[in-house]
């Protein structure tokens, strides 16, 4: 097949994906709203589940495809960085790295004049994200195997979550009940103002890594070769650390720890496309996470409704077997 033909077909299909799994997630819950129903509201016609529609599931579904494409797209920003495919927030231990500081804010802090804002949260979970990120990065200096890499990442996350079980120690009731709901990954309760701080973060970060694509494509081909074009490679590896900071930490402020997504989407879309060009990769990952993650999101609140599981357990059921396959694809060719 031609190539840009592939390219096209592919992200014809990703967009067509997020739609339709968009209105799926309107449409379906413990209330059936008929499509017709959602069209005439978009329009502005008062309809009968109007507040069920604007106030709980229209900025869940929104923020299931910013934090779902933010999640996939930090998995590649660290994959790229690390030239490894297994690379990712959950698997490198970040994700509980920024689960664990956002735990401290949220038990310490939650009484005093710091408060909970939106703003509050992303910066705690950005500075865990930070420091997981910094004892992988200087594990990755002495471990150039990926198995060791990953068993690594592992062994941090096991260490911040022992810290963070520590932390639910000193809490109230009222804060492990929170940590509890809030450690288990869900979108519920997302409110709009929730919606436009994401949205603004996760845009802005978007735009900075769409415009870094072609050092990001030097980059690729080897560090002396990107140094050969121009590239200044110290600055680039401190922006791609940056952002995928930003990028994961956002999720878990705003959702909890979501397993798998930033190893499998990359992986699966990058098969899709039939190339890792930064500039295909990069919407293309963020598309990919957004369909992935509101999948799971209805499946998690529908399958054994009106019990709700968790997302974290619906994308490792799905993402947690792609990374097995990469880890035996690679084994494989390593014997070769």
């Amino acid at each position: 097949m031609n190539k840009k033909r592939r390219y096209t077909i592919t992200f014809i299909l990703l967009i067509l994906g997020v739609l339709l799994a968009l209105f799926l997630s309107l449409c379906i819950g413990s209330v059936k709203i008929p499509m017709a129903d959602i069209i005439e509201s978009v329009k502005g016609n008062p309809v009968k589940n109007d507040r069920i529609l604007w106030d709980i599931r229209m900025p869940r579904a929104l923020a299931a495809i910013i934090l779902g494409g933010s999640l996939a797209l930090s998995g590649y920003l660290l994959q790229t960085f690390f030239h490894n495919p297994i690379a990712g927030p959950f698997v490198l231990g970040i994700s509980s790295g920024a689960k664990m500081v956002v735990a401290l804010v949220m038990v310490f802090l939650m009484d005093h004049a710091i408060g909970m804002s939106s703003g509050g949260l992303i910066i705690a979970a950005f500075l865990g994200s930070l420091i997981s990120l910094g004892f992988v990065l200087l594990m990755s200096r002495r471990v150039t195997n990926m198995a060791m890499l990953v068993v690594s990442g592992v062994m941090i996350g096991y260490i911040c979550s022992a810290v963070t079980e520590l932390i639910i120690n000193f809490a109230n009731d009222a804060q492990i009940v929170n940590l509890h709901n809030w450690s288990r990954g869900s979108f519920s309760g997302t409110s709009w103002t929730g919606v436009y701080v994401m949205a603004a973060v996760v845009l802005v970060a978007f735009i900075w890594t769409f415009l870094l694509s072609k050092p990001l494509s030097a980059y690729q081909l080897g560090e002396s070769y990107a140094s050969n074009l121009g590239v200044n490679v110290k600055a680039l590896r401190g922006l791609i650390v940056f952002l995928s900071s930003i990028l994961s930490a956002c999720i878990v402020a705003f959702a909890g720890p979501v397993s798998f997504v930033g190893v499998a989407v990359p992986h699966l879309v990058k098969s899709l496309l039939g190339t890792s060009k930064p500039i295909l990769m990069i919407p293309a990952s963020f598309l990919g996470g957004s369909f992935f993650v509101l999948i799971c999101d209805l499946i998690a609140r529908t399958l054994f409704a009106p019990t709700e599981l968790s997302v974290s357990t619906v994308t490792a059921v799905f993402g947690a077997p792609v990374v097995l396959f990469i880890m035996l694809r690679r084994s494989r060719e390593d014997v070769r």
